[in-house]
């Protein structure tokens, strides 16, 4: 019987299937800290040091280790080095909001910022149905360190899963609600409001309606109730709310048809700018201008607010200063899991473009949007 090694060598006119005669390059053998370790004269665990955020390493032993590492091509093992420090500097990055364009900048400033601080985001899309409890149930099969909700709204039960589950969590965009502490981050969205409010009432608009998106998003809530306040103390109220299921183009142009229809109205403070934007097209197509007809605000700043096709007037909330106080904020609760919860708003900016009349007595500038 012919042996299991006999088995296994070349048999004769057939050759040996190597990397090399597939076209592929031979596999390198991997670096070893140890090897960069003898290389740079420290210790194994100095070069863990120096590849671990947060550690105490001096600049002359993190100078000898990247110069090792440089020669020898090293890349740390980040699998083992979880298994070490039961860290995996993976953060969830959950939201609903995949179908506004505005939170593709949003995405791509977080993916950015944790990166910068060594950190890799996974990416949880909840847009599709997909409940918070599986949600969390894919954070923690990945271990993640933390997790940052980038939405208004924040679903209760999953808020209190992750607490009791001693996973870090911060909500950016939005406030907290309920009963648990949770760490918040997000634009001060009642003085938003105010500033919306000022901007129309400044230009003498006075049949103004209020266009929304989900009516028990937090955000929607500050909003409308700073605008509802500044209009009350100049004697007005909103002559119409109407709000959608979602912060999207199709329900602002949906929206928007319904108050012209209805309503005789001047202004119109729109919830975000993708309705805003909405809305804009949807007077468009009723032959109706604006601002010759109707002055529209809007509310975030996206990039697109600023295109020639819109040159929407609208309030800014500082997205860079969110995220980067969210990341920051996520980074502390990991290291100090005690701490105490934490809620930090910023002041909104109004920024003039085309889209409102100017005040009485000012010549108009800039270009309109219809």
């Amino acid at each position: 019987m012919e042996s299991m090694r006999g088995r296994n060598k070349p048999q004769p006119g057939k050759s040996a299937v190597t990397a090399a005669s597939r076209g592929l390059p031979p596999l390198e053998r991997r670096v070893t800290a140890r090897e960069v370790a003898e290389l740079a004269g420290v210790s194994i665990s100095a070069v863990s040091r120096v590849f671990t955020r947060g550690a105490s390493v001096s600049a002359a032993t993190r100078s000898k280790v990247l110069d090792a590492t440089r020669s020898l091509g090293y890349q740390p093992n980040l699998l083992a080095r979880s298994l070490m420090t039961r860290r995996t500097e993976l953060i969830g990055l959950i939201s609903n909001n995949f179908d506004n364009p505005a939170f593709m900048e949003i995405f791509d400033l977080f993916t950015r910022c944790l990166q910068q601080q060594g950190l890799r985001p996974l990416l949880v899309n909840l847009s599709d149905g997909l409940p918070p409890t599986g949600a969390l149930g894919m954070l923690l099969q990945y271990s993640v360190d933390g997790v940052i909700v980038a939405s208004s709204p924040l679903h209760r039960d999953f808020a209190e899963a992750c607490v009791e589950a001693h996973l870090p969590i911060v909500q950016a965009f939005g406030r907290p609600t309920g009963k648990i502490a949770i760490n918040a981050v997000g634009a001060d969205n009642v003085q938003g409001g105010q500033l919306a409010a000022d901007l129309l009432c400044e230009r003498g608009y006075r049949q103004i309606a209020y266009l929304g998106g989900p009516r028990h998003a937090p955000s929607t809530q500050d909003r409308i109730k700073g605008f509802r306040g500044r209009l009350r103390a100049e004697g007005l109220h909103p002559v119409a709310e109407v709000y959608g299921h979602s912060f999207s183009y199709d329900v602002g142009s949906t929206l928007m048809r319904h108050l012209l229809e209805k309503r005789t109205i001047d202004a119109v403070f729109c919830g975000d700018d993708i309705l805003a934007m909405g809305a804009i097209d949807a007077c468009r197509e009723a032959g109706i201008s604006v601002p010759g007809d109707i002055g529209i605000v809007g509310f975030d700043d996206m990039p697109m607010a600023s295109w020639a096709a819109y040159n929407l007037t609208t309030v800014r909330q500082p997205i860079g200063d969110i995220i980067v106080k969210a990341v920051e904020l996520i980074l502390s609760i990991v290291d100090k899991p005690n701490r105490m919860a934490e809620t930090r708003l910023f002041a909104c900016e109004g920024i003039v473009r085309g889209t409102l009349r100017p005040p009485a007595g000012q010549p108009r500038s800039g270009g309109h949007a219809s």
